[in-house]
């Protein structure tokens, strides 16, 4: 077949005149020559190029849809990402502020300590001057007490005599003795 090719095409070669009715056979025998050719190639491997470029289409149309499904996952899990890090923003902002109100609730929780301690504090003293002022006052009365009777007994001793005192002393023992 090849060789019958060569032959065609130097034939086909060769028959140039230089007259148009020369070149159109020429052109005739090109045609027929190409037309030759391309029937024994696609008679030899027609069905393997064929096979091939359908094979290829298939491919490639495959690739496209395995590169669309993976770009759909891509951005299906860009989106998961994005999403988790606007979370991850949001869990930080809610930590915070879970902080912050922990912060606060233990603030008011130590000024509130304070102050009540502050207040027990104050009664504690209130009540403790209050008994330090009592005891001060009753050592007092006991001291004026003391002193009241010492300062009785002096004027008694100056103005009663020894008899005058006897009879006083045995009147009041009589009325303690009765009573």
């Amino acid at each position: 077949m090849c060789s019958l090719l060569a032959a065609a095409s130097l034939w086909a070669a060769e028959g140039g005149g230089g007259s148009a009715a020369a070149a159109w056979k020429d052109f005739m025998w090109r045609c027929i020559n190409f037309a030759l050719f391309v029937g024994i190639i696609y008679k030899l491997a027609g069905k393997r190029i064929k096979e091939f470029f359908s094979g290829r289409r298939e491919q490639i149309d495959s690739e496209l849809s395995d590169l669309q499904t993976r770009k759909a996952d891509a951005e299906k899990k860009l989106k998961d990402v994005e999403k988790s890090i606007a979370d991850i923003d949001k869990e930080r902002q809610e930590i915070l502020e879970q902080a912050k109100e922990q912060a606060e609730a233990m603030r008011q929780s130590i000024l509130d300590k304070a102050q009540q301690d502050a207040e027990r504090i104050r009664e504690m003293a209130k009540i403790q001057s209050s008994q330090e002022f009592q005891q001060a006052m009753d050592q007092l009365r006991t001291e004026m007490a003391d002193r009241i009777v010492e300062s009785a007994e002096s004027m008694i001793a100056e103005r009663l005599g020894k008899k005058d005192q006897e009879q006083l002393i045995d009147k009041y023992l009589a009325k303690v003795v009765l009573n």
